[in-house]
């Protein structure tokens, strides 16, 4: 984590005893990672963690990838995505590799029981929906274009606010009617590496892992846990556990959430897309000035509206590139995306390694002297291939590698740009 913090009660010095009002001990517990020399957090609780009971396996999560040897720019439409399943088990995941899994979720029930993920590190994007995420740390209240980076072994439950169900979110669900509104949506990062997803090293200072002078975000952008955060109770609690690609359900005889207090540099944390202070040139800048987090052999950006590159000759658009080492997905928040076909909200892109991508032909012409763009979406970058599976290809597009011929989208009519007009497509 970026720095440390401290939350509630808990003694002066680390392993000393600290006594519930009743006189009996706190149950203290080292909360870290790599072998003791890793990011930690001490957590004092008002029963000892190890009281649970059940271990009883609940279904699998490993992915089954398929068209491994197939390299081909896709595009999936998520609009219509199926309203399913709580905010765990409504999980989908589209791609993945041996690093990293993204899935998207657009619940349609509650949580009915605590969560932990004990195989890897969450990063959620909110694309719809508000609510808390009640975690063994305190609560963190979330709302629309929030990232939520939950660190592996946090135990929570997220529980979205109800939809009005006035139909004002019709358009950003798509079609679905009123009664099948679903509770919110949101893309998932997932480490299935043991990396942990952090800021960028870039940013932090070596010496003090202070946020430095030109992070695109510091410190006070963070929201960190806050209270509720103690749920003194006893009775029976599930708590599924995610490790060795299986989800297993333990019981507790008391409430999963019963820290009274905390203090170190490993716990979760929210930041919200609009606090990202994008990174602008006189000339193009490339897609590593929208860096947000990084894992082992991964990154996810943030491309957010920023005022375009101010050399006079200076041409917007991204440049023709092939990024030979890395496959490049984007999900689509929203904006205006007229000058790329058949992208909108909630669209995903995959462009593999090797094969050379960039502006759809006549973008380029259009997108000269334009100074700003509103486009909003979320990057991750691999590097190593990321595989679809059944779940993607319910959702491809097989036509869109042949969105970028010149005989469908003509620069120029009868001496006249074709694009005139159309907003900026600026993604890499």
């Amino acid at each position: 984590m970026p720095y440390y913090t401290k939350m509630g009660q808990f003694p002066r010095k680390r392993h000393t005893q600290f006594r519930r009002p009743d006189g009996a001990l706190y149950s203290e517990e080292l909360f870290g990672t790599e072998g003791f020399v890793g990011p930690t957090s001490t957590l004092y609780h008002i029963h000892p963690p190890t009281q649970v009971s059940g271990w009883k396996g609940v279904y699998k999560t490993k992915p089954e990838y398929v068209e491994q040897d197939v390299m081909r720019m896709r595009h999936l439409k998520t609009a219509p995505f199926k309203t399913q399943g709580d905010p765990v088990t409504g999980r989908v995941v589209l791609f993945g590799n041996a690093d990293v899994e993204m899935a998207v979720c657009q619940p349609a029930e509650k949580m009915a029981y605590h969560f932990k993920n004990g195989q890897g590190d969450e990063c959620l994007f909110v694309h719809y929906g508000s609510g808390t995420v009640y975690t063994m740390f305190g609560a963190l209240p979330f709302g629309r274009k929030d990232y939520i980076v939950i660190p592996k072994g946090t135990i929570y439950q997220i529980v979205f606010d109800e939809r009005p169900g006035d139909g004002s979110d019709n358009e950003a669900f798509g079609s679905h009617p009123k009664a099948a509104m679903p509770y919110g949506k949101f893309v998932l990062f997932e480490t299935v590496n043991a990396s942990h997803i952090l800021p960028p090293p870039g940013y932090i200072s070596k010496k003090t892992s202070q946020f430095l002078e030109h992070s695109p975000y510091c410190e006070r952008d963070l929201r960190l846990p806050e209270l509720p955060m103690t749920f003194d109770e006893r009775g029976d609690y599930e708590v599924r556990i995610k490790a060795r690609d299986q989800v297993h359900s333990y019981m507790y005889s008391y409430h999963p959430l019963d820290v009274v207090g905390w203090d170190g540099c490993y716990y979760p944390y929210i930041f919200n897309i609009d606090d990202f202070a994008p990174i602008v040139g006189k000339l193009h800048m490339p897609p590593p000035i929208h860096q947000t987090f990084e894992g082992h052999n991964f990154v996810i950006c943030s491309f957010c509206p920023r005022m375009l590159d101010f050399h006079p000759d200076a041409i917007p658009v991204p440049y023709n590139h092939s990024n030979i080492d890395s496959d490049e997905i984007l999900y689509y928040v929203e904006g205006n995306y007229k000058a790329r076909r058949g992208i909108e909200s909630g669209s995903i892109s995959l462009h593999p390694q090797g094969i050379p991508h960039g502006p759809h032909p006549g973008t380029v012409e259009a997108s000269l002297g334009k100074t700003f763009t509103d486009e909003l979406a979320v990057m991750c970058d691999t590097f190593r291939p990321m595989y679809p599976t059944k779940a993607a290809l319910g959702l491809d597009d097989p036509q869109y590698p042949e969105s970028w011929r010149a005989d469908s989208h003509a620069p120029f009519e009868n001496g006249k740009a074709r694009a005139e007009g159309q907003d900026v497509d600026t993604w890499a």
